[in-house]
């Protein structure tokens, strides 16, 4: 049978950066995953294949965002359950979570399947890679229940301390990406459509492994096939724990779609070149994200065991290290962001504009290290009403308004429109420090 991580005991920077750095690698082999894409596309097709692949992504990982905020819940209820001993409780999470998740990517396949063309209008996609970008939404959105199942079962492993297993299985499903990128992208010269189909391929082969590898070791808990049931209290508490977090990743993407949308009425050039920039900003902010995602595990046994100054002191150490590793990202992306930019297109122009705007992202490289840990924090405390309340300000009170006005100026500059990203970023940091202080003294006074 599979063992748990014990978090609440013994040292907490060695077990925690253990238990991140395989996080990482995964989250670093998904970005690599989807980076292939627009590289190979980049290096085989034309700016409007590149458009599209972005644009494409960008509505994807919409969707993806509400069912990876959705598993979050679960997987800071299982981590709640298994810090506190209950067995029994942990298996009823597991079975309610993959009846609801079955239910929602079914109803979610058939949704994306009629809205695509209205997606890609809202976006203002360029005409010439307009049906380019269909044809890669539909593609993928046919592989929804590929997405959901694999983010289920990262949950299930995250939360009972197994971070090298989704390793495993994001690795083996990279490598069929990438050779599935080669064979139809550069071979075959499907383009944007050849990209697609390699991604829900490599997905499908993820989600297989997984299951193989949990009928092998088994689970450290009590399941039983009765418990995948649609049981109503539980089921109620996913909600309540990942809903907020999957209300504010969904609306926090909208703000970036909204951001891509303002960027595409400014032509295929500026609609490429910020694609190209926002993927390798998704390598950029690895790092704090992967350390997120381990707080919020690492916290939720904490708080489950009644360890609450353990969690804080945790928090800290997310956020030394994390800021030192990212201060050497930030470098390479304002002052090598046009070398980094040509990974990704051959075109002169795209990658003068991936730059300019990839500049203004350096700045936030550096802030979201500290938000990034208050929110994995704040989620392993199960304070997840809160995260979405800040993330929500952020992006609809600052980063909207402040694209919006830089994509109003005489000139506009896809450095001014970047900006909107950090400027959000210290608001909400701002506002993660007074939340902070508020519980610190609160628990004090109790």
């Amino acid at each position: 049978m599979a063992q748990t991580a014990d978090f609440t005991r013994g040292k907490i920077a060695g077990p925690l950066i253990r238990f991140t750095i395989p996080m990482l690698l995964a989250m670093l082999l998904q970005s690599l995953y989807g980076a292939v894409d627009l590289m190979i596309v980049g290096q085989f097709g034309s700016p409007a294949d590149v458009s599209a692949v972005a644009t494409g992504t960008q509505i994807m990982m919409f969707v993806t965002v509400v069912f990876i905020g959705l598993a979050a819940g679960m997987t800071i209820l299982l981590g709640q359950s298994i810090g506190a001993g209950k067995k029994e409780e942990a298996g009823k999470i597991v079975g309610s979570g993959i009846m609801l998740f079955i239910v929602m990517a079914a109803a979610m396949t058939i949704l994306m399947m009629f809205l695509t063309d209205p997606f890609t209008r809202v976006m203002q996609a360029p005409k010439e890679a307009f049906f380019k970008t269909t044809q890669y939404v539909r593609i993928c959105s046919g592989g929804i229940a590929f997405i959901v199942a694999y983010n289920v079962l990262g949950s299930i492993f995250r939360g009972i301390g197994d971070s090298k297993t989704p390793l495993l299985a994001v690795a083996l499903a990279t490598v069929f990406n990438i050779a599935g990128d080669l064979l139809l992208v550069a071979v075959f010269h499907m383009a944007a459509a050849g990209a697609a189909l390699a991604t829900v391929l490599a997905q499908g082969i993820s989600v297989l492994l997984c299951l193989l590898i949990i009928r092998k070791r088994g689970l450290p808990f009590s399941f039983h096939k009765t418990d995948i049931k649609l049981d109503r209290f539980e089921v109620g508490r996913i909600f309540r724990v990942g809903m907020p977090i999957a209300l504010q990743d969904g609306l926090v993407s909208i703000s970036f779609l909204v951001i891509a949308s303002i960027v595409n009425s400014l032509g295929l050039i500026a609609s490429a070149g910020v694609g190209v920039a926002e993927r390798l900003c998704g390598f950029i902010m690895l790092v704090p994200s992967a350390f997120s995602q381990a707080l919020s595990a690492f916290v939720a046994q904490n708080i489950g065991a009644g360890k609450g100054d353990r969690a804080i002191r945790s928090m800290l150490v997310a956020m030394a290290a994390s800021f030192v590793i990212d201060a050497l990202m930030a470098y390479a992306a304002f002052f090598r962001g046009d070398i980094l930019s040509a990974l990704f297109s051959k075109d002169e122009a795209v990658i003068q504009a991936s730059w300019q705007y990839l500049k203004a992202y350096s700045i936030d490289t550096l802030l979201v290290t500290f938000l990034f840990s208050f929110i994995g924090y704040f989620n392993g405390c199960g304070r997840t009403f809160f995260c979405m309340i800040q993330g929500l300000i952020g992006a609809f009170l600052v980063r909207i308004p402040v694209s919006f006005l830089a994509s109003r100026e005489a000139v506009p500059s896809l450095f001014h429109i970047g900006l909107a990203t950090p400027a959000s970023t210290a608001v909400q940091i701002v506002l993660c420090c007074l939340f902070f202080i508020v519980m610190f003294y609160k628990k004090k006074k109790a």
